[in-house]
């Protein structure tokens, strides 16, 4: 783990702290950060003092997608905002949703808060999606958002490192711990916004919303990563509070676990994908959750559940390829508004499935994560149709197109 940071941080002293390599590491180390808090006090929380069940944690984080839903929109907003500008203030509205949760512990209190939450959230994450691809030349990309990520688990494992110190040394309740890391991001974006230069993109990007026949590979496998990804988000944790009686100190150990692993493993992932390739990695992924998710279905030990969380999470971080597969397919300048189509894509399942799948659980915890292996599995068959060099006009082994013809 120290090689892994010591590795990023030789990369900043050479670039200098004000590239923008190292404005995409405080962008996700910062949002980490708030995200973190907010995700390891969310299930304890809700149950403790919100009185939350399975089916009111569904409509919860149903209503917490509709801005992913709703992320197209940021197309629009670029037309008087530039990218570098947006971030920051998607991120500075992040903060501040985290921060003012704990004065709210009722169910239309934590609704209000995570919608203020999540609209900052999946704008920044969107915005700066666009940034790393226009930034990042095809070569570094796997690399450099394997750093990224890795940035973005570090600073998690030191929020939670903090948040397990402060509910099982200190003795605090969650409204300072809830102030403290929304705080703490908004500082940062104060930072971003006040210390580092306007970076121009490389090409100026479409301000329109671009949808194109030959991108249809990525759209699909962008839409069932996000329907399998809210199983893990929505009820991962919530089996654990429910099902094993985990503490907010066992869940914050649980995520300081995955986080310690991911700024090792995220960075070997990129460099894997850079020598694999897009299709080999994404199978990887995609076989290893078939695994995991149908396992959860029937754990009956908190300790494999454990297991099983964490392996999630580490495959989760492969998801990198589907990212570098587009850059490696698009028009340099269909990368804003395909980041921002994209998120709304992803979030076309995630905005109903919480709530119905809140209410299967109620009947079979097990069927719910099921689904989720069945949604493994049109992933994994997808993944198989991108080619070994994919490029603009070989987008996938069905069918060869000019670029001219697919526009």
């Amino acid at each position: 783990m120290l090689k892994r940071l010591t590795e990023i941080w030789n990369s900043l002293r050479r670039q200098g702290w004000r590239s923008p390599e190292a404005l995409l590491l405080l962008f996700a180390a910062a949002s980490s950060l708030s995200f973190a808090t907010w995700m390891a006090l969310l299930n304890n929380f809700a149950v403790e003092r919100a009185a939350f069940t399975g089916a009111e944690m569904g409509v919860l984080q149903s209503l917490r997608e509709v801005p992913g839903f709703l992320a197209f929109t940021a197309v629009f907003v670029l037309l008087i905002l530039r990218e570098q500008i947006f971030a920051v203030l998607a991120m500075a509205l992040l903060g501040l949703g985290t921060a003012i949760t704990g004065f709210f512990p009722s169910f239309i209190g934590l609704i209000s808060t995570t919608v203020i939450m999540s609209v900052g959230y999946h704008y920044f994450e969107t915005v700066q999606q666009s940034l790393a691809l226009q930034w990042v030349g095809k070569e570094r990309a796997p690399l450099v958002l394997g750093r990224v990520i890795a940035a973005a688990s570090a600073a998690a494992l030191v929020g939670y490192g903090l948040i397990w110190a402060a509910f099982e040394v200190i003795g605090l309740d969650y409204l300072p711990v809830y102030l403290i890391g929304g705080g703490l991001t908004m500082a940062a974006a104060f930072f971003a916004w006040t210390a580092y230069p306007r970076i121009p993109g490389k090409v100026d990007q479409h301000k329109k919303l671009i949808l194109r026949k030959r991108y249809w590979l990525y759209y699909a496998l962008v839409f069932i990563s996000g329907a399998r990804r809210q199983i893990f988000i929505v009820f991962a944790g919530f089996l654990m509070v429910e099902k094993f009686g985990y503490s907010v100190g066992d869940i914050t150990l649980l995520f300081l676990i995955n986080y310690a692993a991911n700024i090792w493993f995220a960075p070997a992932i990129g460099r894997l994908i850079a020598r694999w390739g897009e299709r080999r990695a994404l199978t990887c992924e995609y076989l290893g959750l078939i695994g995991v998710f149908t396992a959860y279905a029937f754990v009956e030990n908190a300790n494999i559940a454990a297991g099983l969380y964490v392996a999630d999470h580490l495959f989760f971080a492969m998801a990198i390829a589907i990212k570098t597969y587009f850059q490696k397919i698009s028009d340099p300048r269909d990368i804003a508004p395909t980041a921002a189509v994209s998120f709304t894509i992803s979030h076309i399942a995630a905005v109903v499935l919480p709530a119905a799948l809140g209410l299967l659980w109620l009947v079979s915890p097990a069927a719910v994560f099921l689904c989720g292996t069945g949604f493994a599995v049109c992933s994994l068959a997808l993944s198989q149709l991108i080619p070994p060099r994919p490029e603009p006009g070989n987008e996938t082994l069905l069918v060869k197109t000019s670029v001219q013809a697919a526009e």
